[in-house]
């Protein structure tokens, strides 16, 4: 017993004083991928921490000292869900943090009354909308296949990885992952492109420390998302870690392909195909796996 909180300790603190770095990094391979897809030399690998430096240089100019305080918030809950997921908890309670924490990132938004961040945080809510019946079918699926809703457990499962038996969940999540890692056809809310039509959307108020909270707080949820997509590969055989290495890799390639290759959508049809790929996709694996468990089959 005390062996599991000494390990759950470990990777919470490992979270906590890695996650900003590997974060970090693979932002700027994120950006030398997609600079070289479009034929450019691209920023040095270690751009995005030479951004964040400059932005806790600069002046931070806020609206109100209550969008101060709903940053941190947000971040401290990002924080909290990785913490909640690396140190072996339940999946529900680390997704409920997760969508916690973007209601105080799109708080932050709303109360600088700014035509451009009100409607990045309108959108956001929607891209809420669209991604969470899938979030939650991805708890349930993982515990139909393995019986429980905890990640330490989850992960000590003594058969098949995951994927396996949830191959449509594994899709659809990564389906998702265009919205939550703010990537093409999905990017509305926060305009990671800069030719949108509304400048920086949800973070068009934020200056100075309070964007570089933003960023960090991306790094840290981003490395989470990621541990997901690893929880799919991830089993009792010590082998599985090179195989969750590996499909976090490709799984990240194809959605930097994907960013690049397609133009962004509009809400109505971001809205339709998300809830479209979760019914039938997602539904269809979770019914199938559910008739599997119960020996009908």
């Amino acid at each position: 017993m005390m062996n599991r909180y000494i390990i759950s300790a470990i990777f919470i603190i490992a979270y906590i004083v890695l996650a900003p770095f590997i974060g970090g990094l693979t932002s700027g391979v994120d950006r030398k991928i997609s600079a070289r897809m479009q034929g450019r030399q691209g920023p040095p690998l270690l751009q995005p921490f030479y951004d964040v430096v400059k932005l806790l240089k600069k002046e931070t100019v806020a609206i109100n000292h209550v969008q101060i305080i709903y940053l941190l918030i947000f971040l401290v809950f990002v924080i909290f869900t990785g913490c909640l997921f690396f140190g072996g908890f339940d999946l529900l309670l680390v997704f409920f943090s997760l969508t916690t924490s973007n209601l105080f990132l799109i708080l932050a938004a709303s109360s600088s009354h700014s035509p451009y961040a009100s409607m990045g945080a309108n959108r956001e809510m929607v891209q809420m909308l669209s991604y969470e019946p899938m979030v939650l079918l991805t708890a349930v699926g993982f515990y139909l296949a393995t019986g429980t809703f905890k990640v330490r457990e989850i992960v000590m499962q003594d058969n098949l990885p995951n994927i396996i038996k949830l191959p449509g969940l594994f899709v659809g999540f990564a389906f998702i992952l265009t919205i939550k890692l703010r990537k093409h056809p999905f990017d509305l809310a926060t305009s990671h492109h800069a030719h949108q039509e509304m400048v920086k959307g949800i973070t068009t108020e934020f200056s100075g420390e309070m964007f570089a909270i933003v960023e960090i707080s991306h790094w840290y949820e981003n490395v989470f998302l990621m541990g997901v997509i690893a929880l799919f590969f991830i089993n009792a055989n010590p082998l599985s870690i090179l195989y969750a290495l590996i499909g976090v890799t490709i799984t990240y390639f194809v959605l930097i392909l994907v960013d690049n290759t397609c133009a962004r959508l509009k809400w109505k049809l971001m809205f339709k195909n998300t809830w479209i790929t979760t019914a039938v996709i997602g539904v269809i694996n979770v019914f199938v796996l559910e008739v599997i468990t119960k020996g009908v089959i």
